[in-house]
């Protein structure tokens, strides 16, 4: 997505100021920038960033106005390119996309001839529902929310302040709190995978699923209802495409979760946890707060706080790795 109009220097500079973070750079407050572009991609009217040293040949040869930088790299810039020095270079670079981009989506506050609303049902003020939604009963929305088109909402949701709720998404038996967003064909609030063994007497799931605020959950990811109680996320997760959440998972405040990955049921997982593509996580454990799951691992154990983890089954990533090394030798 192109940026819409030129970005002066001091609108950078007193966006990052508002948000108290310091800048350093010998800029004229007037310069433009027409673009925010990676370092080979950047032209001399566009704004770039160096966060991680094996792109410092491009850095080298950028062509970039000026570049978000620490302050130990300066001198492998080139002359024609300013340094803006800052402490988390890829932070603000992620901070300064949302001044140069415009991708919001904001409610226009129209719902849709073509909506199905059931009779029981609260709609708040300045919601947009699209085309072909239907919402069901017992459904509650709250101001400024955006539906996207063919939609299955409910029932026995509640939609907070500001959530967008983007295309063919389906949500059941849930609380989505504000300033969430749910992208494109995930499934909320379902039945969960449980049954009796030698029967295959399937339980019924009578709980639900609660995303706490400014989380984000990936397309086409499923989350199911809880047996009892409540399948949870925590406020600030960022949940990537394609991550089934079982029955009765808790997930706490700041997760991250790469694409594919499997929580099996009843798993506790703690705050900032980070947790890389295709890993798996067998059910009823306990993951403690910090940790990382290196991409596909397979993790059959708790894990404690702070502890990186990789392989299958999942161990202390330093001894996975001389593990891996003396097999490579062999």
């Amino acid at each position: 997505m192109k940026a819409l109009k030129r970005t002066k220097f001091i609108e950078i500079k007193e966006y990052l100021i508002d948000k108290s973070l310091s800048v350093e750079a010998e800029i004229p407050d007037n310069t433009k920038f027409k673009n925010i572009a990676s370092l080979q991609e950047s032209t001399n009217d566009d704004l770039s960033f160096f966060s991680n040293i094996n792109y410092l040949n491009q850095l080298k040869n950028t062509n970039a106005k000026a570049c978000l930088i620490s302050r130990n790299y300066t001198k492998y810039l080139p002359e024609n390119c300013y340094p803006i020095i800052v402490e988390n270079p890829y932070y603000i670079f992620a901070l300064l996309t949302k001044l140069f981009f415009s991708n919001k989506i904001i409610s226009n506050g129209i719902i849709s001839s073509n909506t199905f609303l059931h009779k029981n049902t609260s709609i708040a003020n300045n919601v947009q529902i699209d085309s072909f939604s239907y919402i069901d009963e017992s459904t509650k929305i709250m101001n400024d929310v955006v539906i996207g088109s063919n939609c299955k909402i409910g029932p026995n949701v509640e939609i907070g302040k500001n959530c967008i709720i983007n295309d063919n998404v389906s949500i059941s038996n849930s609380v989505i709190s504000e300033t969430c967003e749910i992208q494109s064909g995930a499934r909320i609030g379902g039945s969960g995978f449980g049954f009796e063994e030698k029967s295959k007497e399937k339980i019924f799931h009578n709980g639900s699923v609660i995303i706490k605020k400014n989380s984000t959950i990936g397309s086409n990811t499923t989350i199911d209802r809880a047996v009892f109680g409540s399948t949870s996320i925590g406020e600030f997760s960022q949940i990537d495409n394609l991550v089934q959440i079982a029955h009765n998972v808790r997930i706490g405040d700041h997760a991250i979760i790469a694409a594919q990955v499997g929580i099996a049921g009843s798993t506790t997982i703690g705050n900032y946890v980070k947790i890389g593509g295709q890993a798996g996580i067998s059910g009823h454990l306990k993951i403690g707060d910090n940790v990382t799951i290196a991409g596909k691992s397979g993790v059959t154990k708790n894990i404690e706080s702070n502890k990186i983890v990789a392989g299958f089954p999942a161990k202390d990533i330093k001894i996975w790795k001389k593990e891996i090394i003396k097999m490579s030798l062999k």
